[in-house]
């Protein structure tokens, strides 16, 4: 496959070891050719790497099996355990495969794991998550019309910055990219 055509998600074997690409960029700097940039995670290690890619440069491709999973609850350490929303069994993800994906999904939160064969190798999370604020201070009366944040964290752990008229109990959709505010849900 051509470099131009991965995407997030998808994994390549490079080097005689298996990566799963979690960030794609493709960049034309000024005079110079476009290339293309990627942030790649070592499935064994969970090491991760960042490499150049030219644009015609061909990449050995390796398909993933997808699967709708829901979280069911966290192990304490870092890991979690996750059902198969078709066979109902369980699988426990390791903290090296899941990150910081924990801090964005409440339990019966559903998203999709990739597996190699039997291994699971990466999850991917919906683009936007409902969580409900646990500790914020109090608003500024009269300050709803100004770009001010303050600090809130959630009932998952996740720490993010929300508008002032945001109270403690409120459901507030973020982002699983960056973790900033969207809206309230």
């Amino acid at each position: 496959m051509k470099a131009t055509d991965l995407r997030p998600g998808q994994g390549i074997k490079m080097d005689g070891k298996l990566f799963v690409i979690t960030q794609f960029e493709h960049r034309t700097p000024g005079n110079l050719r476009a290339f293309i940039q990627i942030k790649i995670r070592d499935v064994i290690s969970g090491k991760y790497l960042e490499k150049r890619l030219g644009s015609a440069d061909e990449i050995e491709t390796i398909n993933l099996d997808r699967r709708g999973m829901e979280f069911l609850f966290a192990d304490g350490v870092g890991g979690g355990t996750f059902m198969d929303l078709e066979t109902f069994d369980q699988v426990e993800l390791q903290p090296e495969l899941l990150g910081d994906s924990l801090l964005y999904m409440a339990p019966n939160t559903q998203c999709t794991v990739l597996f190699h064969e039997t291994t699971p190798v990466s999850i991917e999370l919906p683009a936007a998550v409902e969580v409900t604020v646990t500790q914020t201070p109090p608003g500024i009366k009269g300050a709803t019309a100004t770009n001010q944040l303050k600090e809130a964290e959630c009932d998952t752990g996740l720490k993010t910055k929300v508008p002032p008229f945001i109270e403690i109990g409120e459901k507030i959709k973020v982002s699983t990219a960056d973790g900033s505010y969207i809206s309230r849900a």
